[in-house]
């Protein structure tokens, strides 16, 4: 089946450019041109969203922000003009997964999309007959992707799941911004030790009182600590 993606851009030519090339890869393509637009189209099942961030009316980041507010985890890849580090990083913040600047080139656009997509569809649970991880109270669910903490499920991002399951996975080590970023961002260049700091920042935040169980080392990096559930 092909994989649904919704490009939402105001600028109708980068829309036509884009859509022309990612249907000449074998995608089938929806286009809005406002976030209003897009969230109506949303009833529909997408793989991923190309997302503007700079549009009248709703903003990239307020629709990324909704929608991951609302359990709305398709992928996400902003499209941008806006491109300093603060940029880049409040778009992380927001729930996205990946972050390409404008003017962009279309085959690194159909690297990125395929990036994301892979890991999507391959998040890790290396074919393990175990489909959870139980950490008393806390419970990470490998089949359904799904955290719980004394009963209630907490929504959390693609990749803030792969984070939080490569440390649980392997609770008697800590791992490096180099490692995390090698692990969970392997098919994606340009990521920062800044970006997994803001990740992680983001999970022990949705975690609340759990949040202690990922420690930092200065010069080591993070670890999830079970002694402090």
């Amino acid at each position: 089946m092909q994989e649904k993606i919704l490009i939402v851009d105001d600028d109708k030519n980068i829309c036509e450019i884009l859509e022309f090339n990612l249907k000449n890869e074998g995608f089938d393509i929806e286009i809005a041109f406002s976030a209003e637009e897009a969230i109506k189209k949303l009833s529909t099942q997408f793989s991923l969203i190309l997302l503007d961030i700079m549009m009248s009316g709703i903003s990239g980041y307020k629709m990324a922000e909704k929608l991951r507010t609302e359990g709305n985890q398709t992928p996400i890849i902003f499209l941008t003009a806006k491109d300093t580090e603060n940029d880049m990083l409040t778009g992380f913040s927001v729930g996205c997964d990946d972050y390409i600047s404008k003017p962009f080139s279309i085959k690194e656009v159909i690297a990125r999309i395929k990036a994301v997509l892979k890991r999507k569809n391959n998040l890790s649970t290396d074919n393990r007959e175990v489909s959870k991880l139980i950490f008393d109270y806390l419970i990470i669910d490998l089949e359904t992707k799904e955290l719980t903490i004394k009963g209630e499920g907490i929504i959390l991002t693609k990749t803030e799941f792969e984070i939080l399951v490569l440390l649980a996975d392997n609770p008697e080590r800590f791992f490096s911004r180099e490692e995390i970023i090698s692990k969970v961002w392997s098919q994606t260049p340009y990521i920062t030790e800044r970006t997994v700091d803001v990740h992680v920042a983001r999970l022990r935040k949705k975690i609340g009182e759990c949040a202690s169980v990922i420690i930092n080392r200065s010069g080591y990096g993070y670890r999830f600590n079970t002694s402090n559930l």
